[in-house]
């Protein structure tokens, strides 16, 4: 009778096939000029999201803090913040050795906080910001952030494309 209670904590103590990464993200690829983001699992698209929303400034790589340009390059998604002004957000892992050694060739800072977000908390949950936007992030609805924040695990590569 012990062994069978001890089995049954076993059993429900296991983690489940979603936190054990069966099924989660490896890779995320954003098409700026497309504006679309694409997750996939061994090298196969997962989930597709179109429409997105980039800095004021799309075009061309991140030079700067404030110059309101999505950086280009291939990076990671290395922490969630659950707490975020702009419902959820996933940190891109800019800048890094190049983005600051480019940075500071011209004088100034990469600057950081880079995510991958939804709509800013004060809006209501069917609404999206109309125009390109945010300071250099990459904005999804709230739906769209959330079901990335369920796909996409700590230590998962994201290549931005021009």
């Amino acid at each position: 009778m012990l062994r069978f209670a001890f089995l049954a904590v076993v059993f429900l103590a296991a983690p489940s096939a979603a936190k054990s990464g069966a099924g989660l993200a490896d890779f995320v690829l954003v098409d700026k000029s497309d504006r679309m983001l694409q997750v996939y699992r061994d090298g196969v698209v997962i989930h597709e999201i179109g429409g997105l929303q980039f800095g004021d400034a799309p075009l061309g790589h991140k030079q700067f803090e404030g110059d309101e340009r999505t950086p280009e390059g291939r990076y990671t998604i290395d922490f969630g913040n659950p707490q975020s002004r702009y419902h959820l957000s996933l940190h891109v892992s800019y800048p890094n050795a190049v983005d600051r050694a480019r940075a500071k060739g011209a004088g100034g800072s990469p600057g950081g906080a880079i995510f991958l977000h939804g709509q800013p908390n004060r809006l209501p949950e069917n609404r999206r910001m109309l125009r390109d936007w945010t300071d250099g992030c990459i904005a999804l609805t709230n739906s769209e952030i959330r079901l990335l924040w369920k796909m996409i695990p700590d230590g998962t590569t994201i290549e931005i494309r021009p």
